[in-house]
């Protein structure tokens, strides 16, 4: 089963400082037939302006994964951490039974995040804090495989079954996403536009995949995500 997520029927953020599409139920968004898909609870894709950012604020008992298309952002937690991080690089919160954390554009140019948030196996894990810096080259015409659960093999582990893929397509490549029985997937086209089983996804637009292997073809250089989990 497909169902594209057209970028226009998605939920908009706009503050000054803040430009948001909302691909599930967010902030000033709610949907009560969008709240989820799976355990993938919350995907946003963030356009911070300069010299601004999201202020100290708590989280618990959520994974957080936010992914870096442009910029750098900078991060510090209660934990004791502070890094930044830029384009094609990940950052990950396992939030537990609590963390505080801010993030920032301390820039002067706009930068764009995609933040996704899945929802844990249970309660009351201990806070994790991350960031992996992963080199381009290695999601070029390929799936890079960012994180897994703790099980897995991805160099970033979370708790819960579902796995994070990043991928830069060159145009006229093809590739194959697997999608397993009791298995499916979320598709984020980041940049650029392709084509996949008669529709046409382009940028900011996603596509829900249930067991079903689906090909790729890249219309123009483009750049995705995909959340792969139990169905």
């Amino acid at each position: 089963m497909l169902k594209k997520i057209a970028a226009a029927n998605m939920g908009k953020g706009d503050q000054p400082w803040l430009k948001t599409h909302f691909h599930f139920s967010f902030a000033d968004y709610y949907n009560p037939k969008n709240i989820n898909f799976g355990v993938l609870r919350v995907l946003n894709d963030d356009f911070v302006a300069p010299h601004h950012g999201f202020e100290t604020h708590p989280h618990n008992d959520i994974e957080i994964l936010t992914y870096v298309v442009q910029g750098e952002l900078t991060h510090v937690d209660s934990l004791g951490h502070s890094a930044t991080i830029g384009r094609g690089e990940l950052q990950y919160i396992s939030a537990g039974t609590g963390v505080y954390h801010s993030e920032d554009n301390a820039s002067d140019d706009i930068i764009r995040l995609l933040q996704v948030w899945i929802i844990p196996d249970k309660r009351g894990h201990k806070p994790a804090y991350g960031e992996y810096r992963f080199p381009w080259e290695a999601r070029e015409n390929k799936w890079l495989h960012m994180v897994s659960d703790k099980s897995g093999t991805a160099p970033v582990k979370i708790n819960q079954d579902a796995n994070l893929y990043a991928l830069s397509l060159a145009a006229g490549t093809e590739i194959e996403a697997t999608i397993g029985p009791g298995r499916q997937g979320y598709l984020v086209q980041i940049e650029g536009t392709s084509g996949i089983s008669g529709l046409k996804l382009n940028h900011h637009d996603a596509l829900e995949i249930v067991a079903q292997n689906v090909v790729i073809k890249a219309e123009e250089q483009s750049h995705f995500l995909l959340i792969e989990m139990k169905a």
